[in-house]
């Protein structure tokens, strides 16, 4: 049989999204509004969600193996959940560096000495943040559940060959284990307060009224994008979920 045989034009999938912000501004509540979610707790996030709308979560995990028992239970039995969430991949990475430490027979004193230095600890942290990805593929696939990773935000500076340098937030993640959150995502979402400057000359005082915008699309400040055509920033109301209007396989969020 030809391969030309099975071509066929590809249908929506639930979608993979990553939630990245700085602390205390709702990512885990923003992810609570997906359809029928079930939370993956590496910290103690839903305690800011009112107890009657709170999802569903499992125990918090403290070790590695905790993580995979619970990933492969939505895989392999029943259930109806229709989101994982993970809360959160940036606690995830402290949990993978203690583990790549202490499994470490030479006792290494951080993470840069682990498994001989020279980076290799590192590279083993980022490979189980690559099967986390590829488990929460297996979901999204197999299973038909959206996914949704929140992390914490800190700045970096980007050293480009034709530019000056700068300088915008990005998920607090090694710098190799980034990748399976961002590139391998369908929406990377950077939730801030939307912010206004007053005063004059150096002595200007950022100030705003509370509202939270979730910034979608290419921009140089944050790592951010989607595959959806948003284009703009888009203001985030408690209890709401903005992106249901763009992303066809949400559908209606009861």
């Amino acid at each position: 049989m030809s391969a030309l045989n099975g071509i066929e034009r590809p249908k929506d999938r639930p979608v993979i999204a990553t939630i990245c912000g700085d602390s205390g501004l709702g990512k885990t509540t923003l992810a609570a509004t997906f359809p029928k979610p079930i939370v993956i707790r590496a910290e103690d996030g839903l305690q800011a969600i009112p107890e009657g709308i709170r999802p569903s979560a499992f125990p918090l995990i403290h070790k590695v193996d905790d993580l995979w028992e619970q990933m492969m239970a939505l895989v392999q039995e029943d259930h109806g959940y229709e989101t994982l969430i993970i809360d959160s991949v940036t606690a995830l990475e402290r949990l993978f560096i203690a583990h790549v430490v202490d499994t470490d027979p030479k006792k290494p004193r951080s993470i840069n000495q682990a498994l001989g230095g020279y980076g290799a600890g590192l590279g083993a942290v980022a490979t189980m943040h690559q099967r986390v990805r590829k488990a929460a593929g297996v979901l999204n696939e197999r299973r038909g559940m959206h996914i949704v990773f929140v992390a914490h935000a800190e700045t970096e500076t980007i050293e480009l060959p034709d530019e000056d340098a700068y300088t915008r937030y990005s998920l607090r993640l090694g710098k190799k284990s980034v990748a399976p959150y961002v590139d391998d995502s369908d929406v990377v979402g950077f939730l801030k307060l939307e912010t206004f400057t007053s005063g004059e000359g150096e002595r200007k005082k950022a100030i705003s009224d509370g509202t939270r915008v979730l910034v979608c699309h290419a921009t140089a400040s944050n790592v951010s994008k989607n595959r959806y055509g948003i284009t703009e920033p888009l203001v985030v109301a408690q209890g709401s979920n903005p992106l249901i209007k763009f992303i066809p396989s949400l559908g209606e969020i009861k």
